[in-house]
């Protein structure tokens, strides 16, 4: 696959970057759209191997979100909400209008809230690695369990990944990031959701435990949890083939022999 192409948005007056990888030209039908949305301090890069991997079979638009990645800084600090219409309006710019939408640790916040906001426009919704868990809501808990992840339960290459985002997202825009992702209660608003829902967490995930995630996928309509064996928070780099059947057997893409079959259903 060639390199994504990169598209600077604008949309509700803040700056984003679009990564995308269509079919080849001269493709006789459409093909499916998969949007992929980052968490906390990172950016698309930790998409990297499961875009690749999903492009073979659909459309794949990885955003970097306003304030991440290259991105410039907003003046002031983006709620949920924020970033939720930015994505869709970023993806009504480039004529994306009905899409699966996947996303990782706070990108799940971001995911359901644009479920939410506009319903008709996302068939499937998947959340990996969801925060934040209701019942360990302080910053400490969440910093521990990263901690313990980081050195427990990730590999050399999605640490770098990580650490090298956060160096370029700087802790003034993180931190004040990181007291909208803990406010925000995904538990009650995924049950606003009206498409199914599939909450994905690495077996090892000490941030998204599997208790969290089973009352997560229970609050939505149509929920289900499917564990990836093998792996932590960052389950879309270190499992991403995995990852990658899971998501397109959910969505109705691609049938695979025995893709899903290599996660767990919980």
């Amino acid at each position: 696959m060639s390199r994504p192409d990169r598209f600077e948005i604008e949309s509700a007056g803040h700056l984003g970057h679009v990564f995308v990888s269509q079919g080849p030209p001269g493709t006789e039908a459409p093909r499916p759209a998969v949007v992929l949305i980052h968490g906390i301090g990172v950016s698309h890069r930790y998409f990297t191997r499961l875009h690749r991997l999903l492009a073979e079979s659909a459309d794949v638009y990885s955003i970097d979100l306003p304030g991440f990645g290259a991105t410039p800084r907003p003046e002031r600090t983006l709620s949920v909400s924020d970033h939720a219409t930015y994505i869709l309006g970023a993806l009504e710019q480039l004529g994306v209008l009905d899409f699966v939408l996947v996303g990782h640790s706070m990108g799940t916040q971001f995911a359901t809230e644009a479920a939410v906001q506009q319903p008709g426009r996302i068939s499937r919704l998947v959340l990996m690695g969801p925060v934040v868990d209701s019942k360990r809501r302080t910053v400490l808990q969440q910093a521990l369990a990263l901690g313990r992840d980081s050195l427990f339960f990730e590999s050399p290459s999605s640490n770098a990944l990580v650490l090298t985002d956060y160096l370029r997202c700087g802790p003034t825009w993180y931190l004040k990031t990181l007291r909208v992702m803990m406010d925000y209660p995904v538990e009650e608003r995924i049950s606003g959701v009206e498409a199914p829902v599939l909450v994905v967490r690495g077996a090892n995930d000490p941030v998204a435990s599997v208790d969290w995630c089973r009352r997560l996928a229970g609050r939505a309509d149509r929920g289900q949890l499917l564990e990836i064996d093998g792996t932590g928070h960052v389950v879309q780099h270190n499992r991403s083939g995995e990852v990658a059947d899971a998501i397109l057997d959910f969505a109705g893409i691609r049938q695979t022999a025995g893709g899903i079959q290599q996660g767990r259903p919980a």
